[in-house]
């Protein structure tokens, strides 16, 4: 079952943002008020795991409220990267007495203790540290990639993980994708990147399971009303677009382009063989919003 044919509705949430129990400039208070203020039905706040800040698992509990809730998680660390550099694992629905980080603890390990506590687990910003392939294999049971995050493209025209994405998808690994924030208020980076999430109900248990299910896209701005797949095509229906495409493995892909179309027709047969297809829509100004890869069989 995919978001479009699961039940419940579409619930628009960030799930990676920072405060200044860490290195972000706004207290918890502000950083959840900015949110339900600019319409997002939930957030995660994930500081940052890592013995200087004394391992914060933020505790957002106080600050639900009707039409508004959060989810427990943090970014975890542990060393190292192919590059040398410290790995940075997303983990939304960790519970508070999540234990510390051992210094002999690999990102490999932490990744999958995460999991086994019963979090959403994905692979941030990997085109910020250009994190290789090789690395994002050693996390199998990781959920998602970041395909888009905001800070690192605001920052460092870095925000963009496709490139990894369509390589686990080529390798035969079905990984979800999911667009957030990141933000840190220190800069203009909030606000342009989150997550649809399909559920019967806004609360943190349905949420994540949603999450865990893979019922959601990432979006920075167009919507996605509904995906429906037959055997040599594919329907989309969405908000107003400049082009809806669907993609393959490698350059396989059909597309539709013309500005303020809401709905297209695309044939899969070009994509047969390659494994899996997914959906992008991109808006007049550029902004996109991706669904989740299907498998495609042969």
């Amino acid at each position: 079952m995919d978001a479009f044919s699961a039940p419940g509705r579409f619930w628009k949430g960030n799930i990676h943002t920072h405060t200044n129990a860490t290195d972000g400039a706004l207290g918890v208070a502000e950083v959840c008020a900015s949110y339900r203020q600019a319409g997002y039905d939930f957030l995660a706040i994930t500081d940052h795991f890592l013995p200087k800040y004394d391992f914060p698992i933020v505790d957002t509990r106080p600050f639900r409220a009707p039409g508004f809730t959060t989810i427990l998680g943090a970014e975890l660390h542990a060393p190292a990267t192919a590059l040398g550099e410290m790995w940075h694992i997303l983990a939304v629905g960790l519970p508070l007495d999540f234990a510390r980080t051992p210094a002999s603890e690999t990102g490999p390990e932490l990744a999958a203790r995460a999991l086994a506590a019963g979090a959403f687990v994905a692979i941030p910003h990997p085109g910020w540290y250009s994190l290789s392939l090789a690395d994002a294999q050693t996390l199998p049971g990781a959920h998602a990639v970041e395909v888009y995050n905001h800070t690192s493209q605001v920052r460092t025209e870095r925000g963009d993980g496709v490139y990894l994405a369509d390589q686990l998808l080529a390798a035969g690994r079905m990984i979800n994708l999911i667009a957030v924030d990141d933000a840190h208020f220190k800069s203009p980076d909030a606000f342009g990147g989150w997550v649809m999430v399909k559920a019967e109900a806004n609360e943190p248990d349905a949420l994540l399971a949603a999450l865990k299910a893979g019922h959601f896209y990432a979006t920075q701005g167009p919507l996605i009303h509904d995906i429906r797949w037959e055997a040599d095509a594919v329907e989309v229906t969405c908000s107003a677009a400049a082009s809806i495409m669907v993609l393959g493995r490698g350059s396989r892909a059909d597309q539709s382009v013309g500005l303020c179309q809401t709905r297209a027709r695309l044939s899969l047969k070009a994509l047969k063989g390659g494994g899996f297809a997914r959906v992008v829509v991109a808006d007049a100004a550029g902004r996109r919003a991706w669904a989740n890869p299907v498998p495609l069989p042969d």
